[in-house]
């Protein structure tokens, strides 16, 4: 069981380095992805992480500048939205369709990943993490569906495989359950809310006002 401070993005020792990569991820999970690899390796695809762990202070760079207005904020159909006239409720609804809050990424857990395989993007493109990327005539659809075939049997999933009303569909996310599953159970509003003290949270008073109602939607809790 990792510590709070772990689970919510403000330590890292409970990581290991990912390959030769500057990544990161639990030791169980990095084991696991590397066998992953050489598989989809053997299918003809160069499985790579796009992003593992991201601390606290990096989630909170991205929130706090999605929600100020200096990062883009994109609606359920991945266009840009002006926020200026939102109010407070409206603009943390919008960013939590694609960014979790500081201290509530999956990405703090080192059980998380973002992937793709580079020999896939076409020359002067840039990696964009959207869904039509990853879905019939995007780079990565032979990609995904190699991976929705043989992700489970080295004990992956994607926690948002589905819009059920919180986080949009993210083809390219994938958790190692048996860690995952661990870190889901001790993340409550509480934990979260206790790792904001002190810290600069753009939105917190609404957010902590109206815990309780988005937690399940927005936070990480996702069916297995």
């Amino acid at each position: 069981m990792i510590s709070h401070e772990m689970l919510t993005g403000r330590s890292d020792a409970h990581l290991v380095t990912l390959g030769e990569v500057p990544h990161r991820l639990q030791k169980a999970a990095a084991g696991a992805f590397a066998e992953m690899q050489k598989a989809a390796a053997q299918a003809g695809f160069n499985l790579q992480p796009a992003s593992t762990f991201r601390d606290f202070s990096r989630q909170q760079a991205i929130w706090n500048g999605k929600f100020r207005g200096e990062r883009p904020v994109l609606d359920k159909n991945s266009q840009p939205v002006d926020i200026s006239t939102l109010s407070a409720a409206e603009r943390c609804e919008l960013i939590l369709r694609w960014s979790a809050l500081p201290g509530a990424s999956r990405h703090h857990w080192g059980s998380d990943l973002d992937v793709y395989d580079p020999s896939l993007l076409p020359e002067g493109r840039t990696l964009q993490l959207e869904p039509w990327e990853y879905e019939e005539n995007g780079y990565f659809h032979p990609l995904n569906l190699w991976m929705s075939a043989h992700m489970e049997a080295f004990g992956f999933y994607r926690p948002f495989a589905q819009d059920r009303g919180g986080v949009a569909v993210e083809p390219w996310h994938l958790s190692y359950r048996p860690l995952a599953q661990q870190c889901e159970s001790q993340l409550t509003p509480e934990v979260l809310i206790s790792a904001w003290q002190g810290q600069d949270i753009a939105g917190s008073d609404w957010v902590i006002s109206e815990i309780a109602t988005f937690f399940p939607r927005f936070i990480a809790l996702n069916p297995t």
